[in-house]
């Protein structure tokens, strides 16, 4: 189950009541940085103004590829490992506005983790260090170390174990002695 707290509302749905929840300048200034992120092509300008002016906790060397949408309301749930490449237009939530409530959830992605392109990762998911996430994959459940997963629901499509086997000779990827041969 995501970690998520649970706020319920009466009479109209939840988002109906947002600027009960969080402040209307707040989402306009997210919004504004958030949009101007989108398209720059810099990307320690992009993580500066992440951080800046959106509170987010962002690793070094952490790339964010062009489109990515982060979540306008509350961007500061959301924490990013270094060295981690989060893939063209992807979203990254950390509300969500039902009809009987709005929840609202941390978003922590490790170290080293590839996200793939149009990916969506739910709120209150924790995204392990060293993961893959195929492309297109709805990120609606935790996501351990090392592991690869994939697809709309997403499942694993190879555990740590089996990715350190298949790419065990592989040398980009495998666990191969670095130290050149005399």
């Amino acid at each position: 189950m995501r970690r998520t707290e649970r706020f319920p509302v009466k009479g109209a749905n939840s988002l109906w009541h947002v600027y009960k929840t969080v402040p209307f300048w707040k989402v306009v200034k997210n919004f504004i940085i958030i949009q101007m992120a989108r398209y720059t092509p810099f990307l320690t300008l992009k993580n500066w103004m992440y951080r800046r002016f959106l509170k987010m906790k962002i690793g070094t060397k952490t790339s964010f590829a062009l489109m990515v949408m982060l979540d306008v309301m509350f961007p500061e749930k959301i924490t990013i490992g270094k060295n981690t490449v989060i893939g063209y237009n992807t979203t990254i939530l950390a509300h969500e506005y039902l009809i009987k409530e709005y929840r609202l959830g941390k978003v922590e992605i490790g170290d080293h983790v590839m996200i793939g392109a149009n990916t969506t990762i739910l709120p209150g998911i924790k995204i392990g260090d060293h993961a893959i996430v195929s492309a297109g994959t709805l990120v609606h459940k935790d996501v351990a170390e090392g592991t690869f997963v994939g697809g709309n629901p997403m499942k694993i499509i190879y555990t740590k174990e089996e990715c350190a086997e298949r790419w065990k000779d592989d040398p980009i990827y495998g666990n191969f002695d670095k130290t050149p041969k005399k």
